[in-house]
C-alpha cells in the first residue's frame, strides 16, 4: 500500500508517523512546498523574538527521523490532482505524476493578500512561512517604525514577536475590535485596552487604503483619515484553505475540502485534514473551517488510522482558541459569541483585566469566553465537550459565572471528554 500525504506542516507529520506505527511495511511519501524541513508555523513568533534559531521551529529534532521511519520527503508545489485517477503533478514535474493507492492532503492554509494599492512594494510583509521570517528580521530592530495590519490571532500572536523587539508599532484591524473573530465586544476591547497600556497604538474600524514608496520608507494611508510614516508592513490580515491547485481534482469543495467524521473527502482513499478542511462543526453539526494546530493534529491522527483500515471518527471539530497578547491571556470555545434561543451571563472586571462571559442553550453550557485567567479553561471545554445537563447548576452559573468549577465536579464530569 502506497500512502502519500501532500503537506508536511503538523498534520502530515502526524498522519506520517501514525501509519507508519500501524503500517510497518506500506510505503510512505510525505511532500513538502518549502526549502525547509517540517516545521510549525506557530513557532516563527518565538523566532522573530529571538528566543529559538531556526531549528527550534522544526517539528522533529533529529535530522534523521524520518529517514529512521522509512518515510520519504519529496520537495515539490503541487498544482493539480486527479482523484479518481490516484495521481498528482508537482510544478516542473507534469510528465511524472506522482502514483497512490491511499492520498491524505494536509496543505493548509495561506494569507489572505487584501486588494490595497501597494501591497507588492518591497518593504510590505506576510508573516506566514520561514522565508518570510528571515526577510522580517532584517528590517526590524529597536526603534524601527512597524504597521501591522490585523489583529486577530495569527496578528496577535506576531504583535508579541513585533513588540519585544521594541519597535514602534501601529496595528491597524478593520474590525470594530481586537480579535473579533474569538472575542466578545468587551473581551476584545479589554485586549486592545491592555495592548495601548504597553505601548502598541491600535486602530480598529480602521483600514489601509493605500501604501506608497515615502524616501527610504513607506507612507500608509489609513481609513481614519491619518497617514503614518513607517519602515516596514506586516500583512497579517488572515488565512483561507490551501486549495486553488484543486479546482480540477474531482472533490467536493466549499471553503475548503469537504470531509466527513472519518476525514474522508468526497472520492474513495482520499482523505484531508487540518486547515485546508472544512469539517463538521461540534457544536451546530454545519460546515466549519477550523484553522487551529490541535484540530490538524486530531484530524490527521483519526485520517491516518482510517487510511490504514481502522474505523475511528472525529466528534467534530471544537472552536478553542487560547491567546497571550503581551502577558494577558485569553480564550474562547464553542458558540462563545452565542446560540439562537440562547441566553447569557457575563461578568466584567476592567480594573482588574478580567472577563468571562458563559453561553447557554437551555441548561447546556455551549459556549464560553475567558480573559485575564487560565483557571476555567479546562473546566469550560469539558463542559462543553460534554453537552452536560447543568440542571440547578445553571441558576448557580447564571448568578456567579465564576463557580464553573463546583458545577464541573458535581455534575461527576471530573475528566474532560476532550479528544476522548
Amino acid at each position: 500500500m502506497k500512502h502519500v500525504i501532500l503537506g508536511n506542516g503538523p498534520a502530515g507529520v502526524i498522519a506520517a508517523e501514525t501509519i507508519r506505527q500501524r503500517a510497518p511495511q506500506d510505503e510512505i511519501v510525505m511532500i513538502g512546498s518549502e526549502n525547509a524541513p517540517p516545521y510549525s508555523r506557530m513557532a516563527i513568533p518565538y523566532l522573530l523574538m529571538g528566543n529559538i534559531d531556526e531549528s527550534g521551529t522544526y517539528l522533529r529534532k533529529e535530522s534523521n527521523h524520518f529517514e529512521r521511519l522509512k518515510i520519504e520527503q519529496v520537495r515539490g508545489n503541487a498544482i493539480s490532482i486527479d482523484a479518481k485517477a490516484k495521481k498528482l503533478f508537482l510544478e516542473g514535474q507534469e510528465g511524472k505524476p506522482i502514483t497512490f493507492d491511499r492520498l491524505l492532503i494536509a496543505t493548509g492554509s495561506v494569507p489572505i493578500q487584501p486588494p490595497i494599492s501597494g501591497i507588492h512594494l518591497p518593504g510590505v510583509h506576510p508573516c506566514w512561512t520561514l522565508e518570510d521570517a528571515r526577510s522580517i528580521a532584517k528590517l526590524v530592530k529597536p526603534g524601527s517604525r512597524v504597521l501591522q495590519m490585523g489583529a486577530g490571532f495569527i496578528g496577535c500572536i506576531i504583535l508579541e514577536a513585533l513588540a519585544s523587539q521594541k519597535v514602534e508599532l501601529t496595528v491597524v484591524e478593520m474590525g470594530d475590535r481586537m480579535v473579533p473573530r474569538m472575542m466578545t465586544a468587551a473581551a476584545g476591547g479589554m485586549i486592545k485596552q491592555w495592548v495601548q497600556d504597553k505601548g502598541v497604538q491600535v486602530y480598529t474600524d480602521t483600514k489601509v487604503q493605500e501604501i506608497t514608496k515615502s524616501g527610504s520608507g513607506l507612507s500608509v494611508k489609513l481609513s481614519n483619515g491619518k497617514s503614518i510614516e513607517v519602515d516596514l508592513v506586516i500583512s497579517a490580515t488572515g488565512v483561507r484553505p490551501n486549495v486553488d491547485y484543486l479546482k480540477s481534482s474531482g472533490l467536493e469543495i466549499g471553503k475548503g475540502i469537504f470531509v466527513n467524521e472519518q476525514m474522508q473527502t468526497s472520492v474513495a482513499d482520499v482523505y484531508a485534514a487540518g486547515d485546508v478542511t472544512e469539517s463538521i462543526d461540534f457544536s451546530t453539526g454545519a460546515r466549519i473551517v477550523n484553522a487551529i494546530q490541535p484540530n490538524a493534529a486530531e484530524q490527521a491522527r483519526i485520517a491516518a488510522i482510517n487510511m490504514t483500515g481502522g474505523e475511528v471518527q472525529s466528534l467534530g471539530a471544537l472552536q478553542i482558541n487560547v491567546l497571550d497578547t503581551l502577558g494577558l491571556i485569553s480564550s474562547s470555545f464553542g458558540l462563545w459569541s452565542g446560540a439562537p434561543g440562547g441566553d447569557h451571563v457575563e461578568m466584567i472586571d476592567v480594573v482588574g483585566h478580567k472577563y468571562l462571559r458563559l453561553e447557554f442553550l437551555g441548561d447546556v453550557l455551549v459556549g464560553a469566553t475567558c480573559v485575564g485567567t487560565t483557571e476555567h479553561i479546562g473546566v469550560l471545554r469539558g463542559l462543553i465537550q460534554g453537552k452536560v445537563a447543568l440542571g440547578e447548576w445553571k441558576t448557580v452559573l447564571m448568578e456567579e459565572p465564576a463557580k464553573a468549577m463546583e458545577a464541573y465536579l458535581a455534575k461527576g464530569q471530573a475528566q474532560s471528554t476532550w479528544m476522548n
